[in-house]
């Protein structure tokens, strides 16, 4: 099977998986709603114009137009407002489009149907609906990680040599690893590629982790290695020697950066070999791991998503350098998953490995995301209900009548703005994604 073929079938694998986590996501929200009797028109996959459906009950379900997400829409979103009257102050801008909001929520309420509005329901209940995408998202994530790590197997540093550098080279330097004239410890040693280490100073060794740690605070100081090369026990002794190494993140992998932008260093021990990589099988807690990094790394970006934006226009519109651990959009996605099935010098299950990794970090992206306190993501429905709730206990611990539903029709004008600033970073992270891709190879 050709490189194209292959490209082409990475990236419609993505797009499956993104199809599958966003109509999962949406089914969270849908299962919630039917279990409370809320009456649910539609659920849909994308946005735009309906390509397909068909209606089961009171439900139309389908795929629209533009794959870019999902929803379900439920009668009764918001409340009519207090009194049941429109706002004294209605000809502005805002008040007519929040009357609106209103007025369309009141539409989509059939007669004698009232009961099964959205707003009507409990705090809890509005919560678990809103809840239930994200949770799903999670779900598909902890499957797919466990699937990965426990089934297939993670790859892991073992105490098995894969090369040994001829010298000692500090973080930074502009020496090359073949001119340089110091050998390394590991050089000097005899130690070879292949040789398995399996005793350090007499003592059996737990792994890669154990041997690593150790060498890092034993500068100049001699460690006895146990080495098995060829069948026969060898005997080697080895001193590490100090060298300047970047700090990197362990949840991102990233380089650390000062305040003023140069990468960190420190100095540690040194020998001078890296260790043979295995696929491992892991224990459940492994997915922890996976989950822990995933989260850290959307979490970063969430934050970080000024400065993002700022980069990605940079790179998109005035050819700077993409950052390889940066956001993408779906089209990044199809295109590093592409290059991924494309390795056709890769066997096959590490191919489906990494695919699969791909789609459960979009998962832990979705639900993450959506957790964000701002409407119209999940997050600003739960602020909202929270709020609801928040008013109407602070209402009974002083002893006042429950002062109704909150009005969340009142953030319809932050709905507006927050869909048209999320449009825009989207269709600016897709050109970008076109125009100067981020790839798993130099070009």
């Amino acid at each position: 099977m050709t490189g194209i073929v292959l490209f082409i079938i990475g990236i419609l694998a993505a797009l499956v998986g993104l199809g599958l986590s966003i109509a999962l996501h949406e089914l969270g929200h849908l299962f919630f709603a039917k279990r409370f009797n809320v009456r649910v028109p539609q659920y849909m996959i994308g946005f735009g114009p309906t390509l397909w459906s068909f209606r089961r009950g009171e439900t139309e379900y389908g795929f629209k137009l533009l794959p870019l997400g999902g929803y379900i829409s439920m009668i009764g979103m918001y409340p009519p407002a207090p009194g049941h009257k429109a706002e004294a102050a209605g000809t502005g801008m805002f008040s007519r489009l929040i009357q609106d909001g209103r007025e369309a929520s009141a539409e989509t309420i059939p007669a004698g149907e009232e009961h099964r509005a959205f707003y009507r329901l409990s705090v809890w209940k509005r919560l678990l609906i809103m809840f239930g995408g994200p949770i799903m998202n999670f779900i598909l994530a902890a499957i797919i990680f466990s699937i990965v790590a426990v089934g297939f197997g993670v790859y892991q540093p073992t105490t098995t040599v894969s090369e040994v550098y001829r010298c000692v080279v500090p973080a930074g330097s502009t020496e090359s690893a073949d001119d340089c004239t110091e050998a390394s410890p590991a050089a000097e040693a005899g130690i070879e590629p292949g040789d398995r280490i399996t005793e350090l100073d007499g003592a059996p060794l737990s792994g890669w982790d154990e041997l690593q740690a150790k060498i890092r605070v034993s500068s100049g100081v001699p460690l006895e290695l146990t080495v098995v090369r060829g069948g026969e026990t060898l005997q080697l002794q080895v001193t590490p020697r100090p060298n300047e190494i970047y700090v990197v993140d362990d949840a991102t992998g990233r380089i650390v950066e000062d305040d003023a932008g140069n990468p960190v260093t420190t100095t540690v021990g040194f020998v001078g070999f890296t260790a043979a990589m295995e696929r491992q099988q892991q224990g459940i807690g492994f997915v922890g791991e996976m989950y822990w990094q995933n989260i850290s790394g959307v979490a970063n970006v969430i934050v970080t998503m000024p400065e993002r934006v700022v980069q990605m226009f940079q790179a998109g519109f005035l050819g700077a350098e993409r950052d390889p651990y940066g956001p993408m959009s779906v089209v990044g996605v199809g295109r590093i998953t592409g290059e991924v099935v494309a390795l056709e010098d890769t066997p096959v299950l590490d191919r489906v490995a990494t695919v699969l990794t791909i789609v459960g970090s979009l998962n832990v992206m979705l639900g993450v995301l959506n957790l964000v306190p701002l409407p119209p993501l999940d997050g600003g429905h739960i602020a909202a209900a929270l709020w609801d709730g928040l008013r109407r206990w602070w209402a009974r611990v002083r002893g006042k009548p429950d002062p109704g539903p909150f009005d969340a029709a009142k953030l319809l004008p932050v709905t507006i703005v927050m869909a048209g600033v999320l449009m825009v970073i989207g269709a600016l992270f897709i050109f970008t994604d076109i125009v100067n891709p981020i790839s798993l190879f130099s070009e």
